[in-house]
């Protein structure tokens, strides 16, 4: 293993990830948030298919024998998807990207009921840490500007908290898919779910982009599946435990991004709050290394 060229695929992976959020920022809600699933997901499969027929025999690498898994892992993704598409529209892309880190929050908590996983003292102090520093993001959204700020503001914020929590679901059916499945088949028959999940929502009236939107829906659909590849690539070259840090580079790029390209500029309590989350998600991770090297010198 590389480590260093782990961590630089995982900090692109990461950039993607912002660049395709801020395609969907872009549209700024003109374009129906459906039709933003449907195109994120089919354009992601030129990339993923030529990724796949790289790493040849594209059969073995797509066979599954836990069909069942992947509807679940489809769904929940999708709605993940959809619930933090919309919530762009309404709030800031450093708020959303800050939002979304209690995701892992969520998994401690669906890892502990759905995978019967041991959940130390620490963890459970990190996930009350993690959502005091949730509310401290929230409480600006829902303390000023007028009635109209704050419902959409309430809106967003809601809305990026569900897809947080669809997040946390796919994250654990990826840990039990992970048991049976190759990566490949796990990535490309989440992009194949998503695509006719978007698909289906064309009878709830799709628009005509113009052709600065369909741009913005290519990019988007270009760097989600850019993600999903150099996340999977990344993991061949270092542990998950270490890469898991730096998932927090999205706040970063999501800054840098609105600041240059957006004109939006991060609330302070946005980035505490942030800090606070990635304090929290920080700690669980670094007192999971010091344990697994305990357990290793018995």
């Amino acid at each position: 293993m590389n480590s260093r060229n782990g961590i630089i695929l995982k900090i692109l992976s990461a950039l993607c990830a912002t660049l395709m959020l801020a395609c969907v920022k872009g549209l700024d809600g003109a374009v129906p948030t459906g039709q933003v699933v449907f195109f994120r997901s089919f354009v992601a499969l030129l990339p993923l298919l030529i990724w796949l027929a790289m790493q040849g025999h594209v059969l073995a690498l797509v066979r599954t024998r836990n069909f069942g898994g992947h509807l679940v892992r489809g769904v929940s993704g999708t709605g993940g998807m959809f619930f933090n598409y919309l919530a762009l529209a309404y709030i800031p892309l450093a708020d959303a990207t800050a939002l979304s880190y209690a995701a892992p929050l969520f998994t401690v908590f669906l890892a502990a009921v759905f995978l019967r996983e041991k959940v130390r003292i620490y963890r459970w102090t990190a996930v009350v840490v993690g959502f005091l520093g949730v509310l401290i993001m929230l409480s600006p959204h829902l303390q000023i500007g007028g009635e109209g700020m704050r419902n959409a503001a309430i809106i967003g914020s809601t809305a990026a908290l569900i897809a947080a929590l669809c997040s946390a679901v796919s994250s654990v059916q990826i840990r039990h898919l992970n048991e049976s499945e190759q990566p490949g088949a796990i990535v490309l028959y989440f992009s194949l779910m998503t695509t006719g999940i978007g698909l289906a929502t064309i009878f709830m009236g799709w628009v005509m982009p113009t052709p600065f939107q369909l741009l913005l829906l290519v990019g988007c659909g270009f760097f989600g599946g850019m993600a999903q590849i150099l996340i999977t690539l990344s993991l061949r070259h270092a542990h998950a435990s270490l890469l898991a840090p730096f998932e927090y580079s999205t706040m970063v790029w999501s800054i840098l991004i609105g600041i240059i390209l957006l004109d939006q500029s991060p609330a302070p309590s946005t980035i505490i709050g942030a800090v606070v989350v990635a304090a929290a998600g920080l700690f669980t991770i670094w007192r999971e290394r010091v344990l697994r090297r305990a357990a290793a010198r018995i």
